[in-house]
């Protein structure tokens, strides 16, 4: 079959690859429908070393099941199926407590053996606790929405169920990336009547007044900081919401929340530690957040999406097949899409 490699920075390319096979009696194949590029696979696409062998790509992925293990239980061919990011037996102690992604029989898409999710098909482990099955015959339109049940969106709820966002709460969401508006989304969904977007691109800022931000901050830094301030009447919000990763992002987010205030981080974090001392200790601010359990959040979130209560998959702004994935990555990180979008 085929599927996305990336050898080094900048170097991401269309490759045959061994088709996927049943290899345990857990294992389940599945033929990809609908893929994507997540921002998280832009660090690599801008620092990986040289690879002559490459690195399999992607883990957000929907399709189809094309063959079961023996132990694949309560699957078959046909059914179609979204696996989250992370892939997991969703039995064991921390699966349990609602934290499939410390699994301890679980792991990682395109490491250790495994397929990328960009690519044909993929083989999936554990498939009778990570693949969760949707309706048969599900509206080719929902597949975008459905598709974002993979990481974005559950990682942008699990941002602002972490922070502690309810109707009593203000936010702010730092970040106009795809996380940063489904946080947004999930803001709202939690019932928040005020939600400032600090973020400055106007396509993506428009998406997320759609998404129900009530207001939007474009300014950096110490500026941003004080807008925001100054739209909290002085004190800042409840909650903020950091889903960039960035050293920048962390500090302002400590600077917009409010005293006795909550913040929770998803984006990835590209920085070592946190500045946080003495003066955030005296605030009672609340640092919190981390990776998301995906496969903990999917239940809950997929009858708002199958209604259409709520539509994530608007933050695809460009679509492509395998074939255009290279080029994807080229207008993600060039900031020329939000996110793309991978039909096989």
């Amino acid at each position: 079959m085929r599927a996305i490699v990336m050898h080094g920075a900048g170097d991401v390319r269309v490759e045959e690859v061994p088709d996927p096979r049943i290899q345990h009696p857990g294992d389940a194949v599945v033929r990809v429908l609908r893929a994507s590029v997540c921002g998280s696979d832009l660090w690599p696409y801008r620092s990986m070393p040289v690879s002559e062998e490459g690195t399999r790509m992607g883990h957000e992925f929907l399709g189809v099941v094309e063959e079961t293990g023996a132990e694949a239980d309560g699957l078959r061919r046909g059914d179609l199926v979204v696996a989250p990011f992370v892939w997991c037996d969703n039995t064991c102690d921390f699966c349990q407590e609602g934290l499939q992604t410390s699994c301890r029989h679980g792991g990682l898409w395109a490491a250790d053996g495994v397929d990328g999710g960009q690519g044909e098909a993929v083989r999936v482990p554990q498939a009778r606790g990570t693949l969760v099955k949707l309706p048969p015959g599900a509206d080719t339109a929902l597949l975008p929405s459905l598709l974002t049940l993979t990481d974005v969106f559950p990682t942008g709820h699990h941002c602002a169920v972490t922070a502690g966002v309810s109707p009593r709460t203000t936010v702010t969401v730092i970040g106009d990336g795809a996380v940063g508006l489904c946080a947004v989304l999930a803001a709202r969904r939690l019932g928040a009547e005020r939600v400032v977007l600090m973020g400055r691109h106007l396509g993506r800022t428009g998406l997320g007044r759609t998404f129900g931000a009530t207001d939007v901050v474009a300014e950096r830094g110490a500026e941003g900081v004080e807008r925001v301030r100054e739209l909290t009447g002085g004190d800042g919000t409840h909650t903020v919401l950091e889903c960039v990763g960035l050293t920048e992002a962390v500090d302002t987010a400590l600077a917009v929340v409010r005293d006795g205030g909550v913040v929770s981080r998803v984006g990835v974090p590209q920085y070592a530690q946190v500045a946080s001392g003495a003066r955030d200790f005296f605030r009672n601010i609340t640092l919190t957040g981390g990776v998301a359990p995906v496969r903990a959040y999917i239940d809950e979130l997929l009858p708002d999406v199958l209604e259409g209560r709520v539509e994530p998959g608007t933050v695809f702004d460009h679509t492509t097949g395998l074939d255009g994935t290279p080029g994807g990555y080229r207008a993600m990180a060039d900031r020329e899409a939000l996110k793309v979008l991978v039909a096989p």
